[in-house]
């Protein structure tokens, strides 16, 4: 064999290494169900054939403890090239822990980082690898917590307005009656021609959610309502899908952990956009959600990490936007060099840079390594 790329008995996973990172919020921040003045990300580096991936996740520090001592014996030694193998035998082995939740994020975070391996292997973006369907991904602005002043929202809406986002999302229902003058605050300062998106968050009853749709976010003109109840209430979602305003889309799939959540939440019509992350549920996770959500002919939105999100949705024949999340932007420019800016309200991932394109800002992360 000639040229650079190695067969897989030369590229033999070398084992993984996981870092844990807390970085505190900006100021603290609240949703319309949890308050939060931290984030917490773990790290997966993988190597091989002289090269490493990267892949995160965000969620409690025992993440770390199941990619370490479950998933780095299961990965080690496995072709660097066949992620999808790595992928099916981490899930065997979490059987009896259940794959899902942490278990699922510290999968999908190992799968995230061999996948970038895999393409820095290769020479070529991880967009490219997955078979790019889109050169870029429109991105809307997202934030907007519930804990911030109104002045702190206008400032953000000034911020995503600059980058050319055609779509902002705020948070919303922890305090109904505060809402409308929230939505103003944010709509005075985009304007008539960015669409308005909010976010309760599971914090409503379906019949509290339909009243705030239609007499709350109506009237701003808010044409996506993200997890009115929890998404865990199918049937919930798809009696407030059933009676929301006309032109109101209803959201719902960001804890999504693998195909079967998916497809329930599709065959009960719960909701207009499914929002898988690719951080919970993988790669592969991801580009089956797309599959699913053709099948049932309703699109894909990207929910966080755009650092990720940008290249894997990139490949997904039915993704519309992707989520570029006030915490996830700030975070990723903290410990990572080649993240990805808007242009034109656009992240488009870079053909010329190998994976990911991003690299571990080693000294300026180890300030927030727990």
């Amino acid at each position: 064999m000639s040229g650079a790329v190695a067969t897989a008995a030369e590229a033999p996973v070398q084992g993984l290494e996981v870092m844990v990172f807390e970085i505190p919020t900006d100021e603290p921040e609240s949703d319309g169900t949890l308050e939060w003045d931290s984030t917490t990300v773990v790290l997966v580096i993988a190597r091989a054939a002289g090269e490493q991936g990267v892949g995160y996740t965000y969620g409690h520090r025992a993440i770390a403890s199941i990619v370490e001592d479950t998933l780095a014996p299961v990965v080690s030694g496995r072709d660097a090239l066949s992620p999808q193998g790595a992928w099916a035998a981490m899930r065997e082995a979490l059987r009896n822990s259940v794959p899902a939740g942490l278990c699922s994020f510290a999968t999908s975070a190992v799968d995230v980082a061999l996948h970038d391996l895999k393409a820095r292997i290769l020479g070529v973006s991880l967009a490219e690898l997955l078979g790019r369907r889109h050169l870029g991904i429109d991105a809307y602005g997202s934030g907007g917590f519930t804990s911030y002043s109104l002045g702190r929202l206008r400032a953000q809406a000034e911020a995503w307005s600059a980058m050319g986002a055609s779509r902002a999302k705020i948070k919303v229902g922890r305090d109904p009656d505060a809402d409308p003058a929230r939505l103003r605050a944010v709509s005075d300062v985009l304007g008539d021609g960015v669409a308005l998106m909010v976010d309760a968050n599971g914090a409503f009853t379906p019949a509290q959610a339909l009243a705030a749709a239609h007499h709350t976010y109506a009237p701003f003109g808010v044409e996506w309502l993200e997890e009115p109840v929890s998404s865990d209430d199918h049937d919930g979602l798809r009696r407030v899908r059933d009676g929301a305003p006309p032109g109101m889309a209803i959201a719902a799939g960001e804890y999504g952990t693998d195909v079967f959540h998916f497809r329930r939440l599709l065959e009960a019509g719960a909701v207009d956009v499914l929002q898988p992350d690719v951080t919970r549920c993988g790669v592969v996770g991801v580009l089956r959600a797309d599959a699913l959500a053709k099948a049932h002919g309703l699109p894909i939105s990207a929910h966080c990490a755009p650092a990720i999100s940008a290249h894997v949705f990139a490949a997904c024949e039915t993704t519309i936007h992707l989520e570029f999340f006030h915490d996830h932007v700030r975070v990723e420019s903290l410990l990572f060099d080649g993240t990805l800016e808007p242009s034109g309200g656009r992240l488009v991932p870079d053909a010329g840079r190998a994976g990911l394109g991003i690299e571990l800002k080693t000294a300026d992360a180890e300030r927030f390594r727990v």
